[in-house]
């Protein structure tokens, strides 16, 4: 077949994409309810840097937050020798729980997330969320905003950030 009669059907896949693009770039990815935000995020949405964002713009002092869906994830074990997390990667996997709060450090918003997600054999495994991108399908997050603004600072021991409470 010639590369001729291949254009059609690649300007009619290029309008579909362009079509479902534009789409989903005018649905809110989140909307205010009364005790914070409900978010709704979809294929390829990185979480962290949705929930940063949000913090971020809509100036929220602290949160916690909770969420349900599917990703691809990155968890972490801490070393408490080297200080750094020892990761490990889930792909195309059922986020059946992650639990978070949303503090400040530096000036930029702090997440600290742990989860649960399991895969199409119904084992879990779970820790701390380094990383989580939306896979097929969604990732439904409720934020539970605080009237206090609360700060991450790195304690020693145990060498980590820990929330700080202090007012």
């Amino acid at each position: 077949m010639h590369l001729f009669h291949l254009l059609p059907f690649a300007l009619l896949l290029s309008t579909i994409q362009l079509s479902a693009q534009s789409k989903s770039d005018s649905i809110p990815k989140y909307v205010k309810v009364p005790a914070g935000f409900v978010m709704v995020l979809r294929q390829g949405d990185n979480v962290f840097k949705e929930i940063e964002n949000m913090a971020t713009k809509e100036q929220i002092p602290s949160a916690n937050f909770t969420g349900m869906g599917f990703v691809s994830a990155k968890f972490g074990f801490f070393n408490f020798k080297t200080k750094e997390y020892d990761p490990k990667n889930f792909k195309d996997v059922e986020l059946a729980s992650m639990q978070g709060s949303i503090a400040w450090q530096n000036g930029k918003p702090s997440l600290h997330c742990h989860g649960v997600v399991t895969g199409k054999d119904f084992k879990a495994y779970g820790g701390h969320l380094l990383e989580a991108t939306v896979g097929t399908g969604s990732v439904e997050i409720m934020i539970t905003v605080h009237d206090k603004q609360f700060q991450r600072l790195m304690e020693e021991p145990p060498g980590a950030n820990v929330l700080n409470i202090k007012e």
